[in-house]
């Protein structure tokens, strides 16, 4: 027979209160939209009153010397300064955040400034400039018509066919022949299928005599995906090819525009304001919080000199205490992402001096360690926060491998 009993038992047991809650939030916010909230609690929360500069938690600029950490590894993949550019990856394997050249930005500028046209009109009036025959013609629109505002092709040639009948019986084979056709206009790189196709086609359209064309044409055939994993090594022994060889390639690669019909119906540019600063001075490398992005905020002593001990003073005795919550958050958010930064930084001055070919492989765990914190937290305050170095601007996530560590550490 069971008989009731009184038990006791120590344990502890983690208790997530509403100060480490604020302190996780403001973590992962990036800088717009930590400057967003703040201007909301500066509305709901006397307490809080708005500085002219941003107040001052710590030391946000520190020295990192090349010896912290000196051995370099094989990592590629590169960003645009400033500007938020859609990956490769949304339309499968390919390097990740290619950049595009001045060259693309000049010619987008033009577009721009000449009539606002679409692509699909852009490439319309080149092919009534090149006199195609009336059939030819109405197969090259129907294509045109199939063609998404990015450059890509989104119907297969059958389906084209078919949007032609009854007016026009055409084969699939027909199509294709006008597609190359299509594919010869510009912008170059219009009418791909895949990024790979895309690639190639922006390629065929350099000299043939260009270094490293045979080897960049290779890798858009038969190696993107090593490419978007960024495995270097690997890469060079199935090209059998030199480092210098392997550069030359990998350069065109990344000349190639990755949605070539953005250069002529692109919308206004995204910026990205960089929460770090990286430079190059006498000691090493500086690495400073952006004063820019800290939030312009601080306690109202007024306001917090009135508070009493009597009740009613309790709702405004509440808000001075959030008030106090949340820029103790503040400072943990700013030295936080300032040691994770500097950690970085630290680990990646190959990378900074000698270019992405000596990237160093790096997973969340080795700046956890290094830092002494926990994974989650390194994964926010890398989520959304930039890096702006000599080299261009960084989503500090990008300095990590995609790979995943297994149990026995391989």
């Amino acid at each position: 027979m069971l008989k009731p009993s009184l038990q006791l038992k120590l344990g502890q047991q983690l208790t997530m209160t509403p100060q480490l809650q604020q302190a996780i939030r403001l973590l992962q916010l990036p800088a717009l939209e930590l400057q967003a909230h703040i201007r909301e609690l500066l509305e709901t929360n006397v307490m809080l009153e708005p500085t002219e500069e941003a107040e001052s938690t710590g030391t946000f600029e520190v020295q990192v010397t090349a010896a912290e950490h000196s051995q370099p590894a094989e990592r590629a993949a590169e960003s645009r300064v400033e500007v938020l550019e859609e990956s490769w990856s949304e339309h499968g394997a390919g390097p990740a955040e290619t950049p595009w050249s001045g060259d693309d930005e000049e010619r987008q500028q033009e577009y721009a400034d000449a009539s606002g046209q679409s692509l699909q009109d852009h490439l319309l009036w080149q092919l009534e400039l090149a006199r195609l025959a009336p059939r030819e013609l109405a197969v090259a629109r129907a294509i045109v018509d199939a063609i998404s505002d990015d450059g890509y092709l989104t119907e297969s040639l059958a389906e084209i066919a078919q949007t032609l009948r009854p007016e026009l019986e055409c084969s699939a084979q027909e199509v294709q022949r006008v597609l190359m056709r299509v594919q010869a206009l510009d912008p170059s790189g219009v009418g791909a299928r895949s990024v790979a196709e895309c690639i190639e086609l922006q390629l065929r359209q350099l000299d043939p005599e260009t270094p490293g064309l045979a080897t960049a044409l290779e890798i858009a055939r038969a190696h993107l995906e090593l490419l978007a994993g960024r495995e270097f090594t690997l890469l060079r022994r199935e090209l059998r090819v030199s480092e210098e060889e392997l550069a030359a390639a990998l350069a065109l690669v990344r000349s190639c525009h990755p949605h070539p019909g953005a250069i002529v119906s692109a919308g206004a540019p995204e910026y990205v304001v960089p929460d770090v600063f990286v430079r190059r001075t006498e000691h090493g490398w500086g690495v400073e919080i952006n004063s820019a992005t800290l939030p312009r905020v601080r306690l109202n002593q007024s306001y917090a000199s009135l508070i009493g001990r009597n009740a009613s003073h309790a709702t405004m005795r509440a808000q001075l205490q959030e008030a106090r919550w949340l820029l103790k958050s503040l400072e943990i958010r700013h030295e936080t992402l300032m040691k994770v930064a500097r950690s970085i930084v630290g680990r990646q001055t190959a990378f900074l001096e000698h270019g992405e070919e000596h990237m160093r492989p790096m997973i969340l765990k080795d700046i956890a360690e290094a830092v002494g914190m926990h994974e989650s937290t390194i994964s926010r305050v890398t989520s959304g926060k930039y890096m702006h170095t000599p080299r261009g601007v960084f989503e500090l996530r990008y300095f990590f491998s995609s790979q995943v560590e297994g149990a026995d550490g391989a």
